[in-house]
């Protein structure tokens, strides 16, 4: 049943992960690098091969090694939380548009403090 719970959890991981190719504010690595902590208990073979892609494994071996994320993975989640606020000032209105800024100054925080592979 456990297995079966991290197959399908690394599937939707994964399809999330697809949808942040195509919107903008929705992250792809990190939602990939939950599909191979998934697949890792569930499938070895789709694990190796998140791990062996030439664009998406070198994200994770340095997540796993190292709790690490790029400059570039930096400045990119930077960048959504960047629109996410302008979105929020159109939006939103006082003091719901604080939330989506509380949780960019928590995530970003936390994001930029990570090591660099």
């Amino acid at each position: 049943m456990t297995r079966t719970l991290y197959f399908l959890g690394g599937w939707a991981a994964l399809a999330l992960g697809t949808l942040g190719i195509f919107l903008p504010l929705l992250p792809t690595v990190p939602f990939v690098i939950l599909a191979a902590f998934c697949f890792a208990r569930s499938s070895p073979a789709l694990e190796r091969r998140l791990v062996e892609h030439p664009r998406f494994g070198p994200h994770i071996l340095a997540w796993r090694k190292n709790g690490a994320i790029s400059r570039r993975g930096k400045w990119a989640a930077t960048i959504a939380f960047a629109v996410s606020i302008a979105a929020a000032l159109f939006w939103l209105k006082w003091p719901w548009l604080l939330f989506p800024l509380a949780a960019m100054l928590a995530s970003g925080t936390w994001i930029w403090t990570r090591p660099e592979p």
